[in-house]
């Protein structure tokens, strides 16, 4: 048996994480598209890796549960990657709160019931949860606690308080950082650690949809001023991740991490700033 790292979601990120901290491990990669699974397990046991593919959907809890019980296969869950998700191009309203909000919720519950004392695990935000409008306390602790099958019923969280699917994607991934702060304290009971990365816009096939869609005058203005003036890498988001999953980061639990080249700062206060 070997400790096992569960990545969720097989793109770039994901796969870069994984490959810092997945040698001498069994990687069970799951992705609703199971071809997706395939690929990067492909390159990964070409580079040495033992990988396993596998269907999984992080918007359904049965099939959280699935892939849990395949990882249980080859060992205990020592590592989460969790980069799943899809983008406001990508996808309706409905489903980027099922997956990106609601899923991630769930994910995290259910891996922190089993994760192995000392484990660790890391989930990819973005810095969309950072640049939009503050919520109420109230409302932080709203995304934070809410019990995982009512999170979607909330107030703030129904169709009619949701403007377009950036808003939907903003408030998914506010809910992510304020869920890992909850489940933060229930990992803790097990001696594991769970942190969020919140990157910018990071070269990869998900954020080549966002330069070509309706939103690709945006970043390209957003990549001229921020301060770093380009996009990232996966392995710039992966350097961080590496510090978090290891022994290194053993204090760092709870937190969210932004990796945008400044991009957030200049919205606040510098050439970003809307209106300027």
């Amino acid at each position: 048996m070997k400790d096992v790292v569960l990545l969720t979601g097989a793109g770039q990120i994901g796969m870069a994480i994984a490959r810092r901290i997945g040698y001498g491990k069994k990687i069970v990669v799951g992705d609703k598209k199971i071809e997706n699974a395939e690929a990067i397990c492909k390159i990964m046991a070409d580079a040495g890796f033992d990988c396993v593919p596998f269907a999984a959907d992080i918007s359904s809890r049965e099939s959280i549960r699935g892939i849990i019980a395949e990882c249980h296969k080859y060992g205990e869950i020592a590592y989460l990657v969790n980069a799943a998700g899809v983008s406001p191009s990508q996808a309706p309203v409905e489903t980027i709160l099922k997956v990106d909000l609601y899923g991630t919720a769930v994910l995290l519950e259910e891996v922190g019931k089993v994760i192995k004392t000392g484990g660790v695990g890391v989930t990819i935000s973005s810095q969309s949860g950072h640049r939009m409008k503050q919520l109420t306390p109230e409302e932080d602790e709203l995304l934070a606690t809410t019990p995982t099958e009512e999170l979607l019923r909330l107030e703030i969280l129904r169709p009619e308080n949701i403007r377009d699917t950036l808003h939907a994607y903003q408030m998914a991934k506010r809910c992510n950082e304020k869920r890992v702060m909850f489940e933060a304290v229930r990992w803790g009971a097990r001696g594991a650690r769970i942190n969020s990365i919140s990157p910018g816009i990071i070269v990869t096939p998900l954020a080549i949809d966002e330069f070509n869609g309706i939103r690709g005058d945006f970043y390209k203005n957003m990549f001229a001023k921020c301060p770093a003036h380009r996009p990232g890498t996966a392995d710039e988001v992966a350097n961080v991740a590496e510090l978090l999953l290891s022994d290194k980061g053993a204090f760092i639990t709870g937190a969210d991490f932004l990796i945008d080249g400044g991009a957030t700062a200049a919205y606040f206060y510098g050439e970003l700033k809307p209106g300027k």
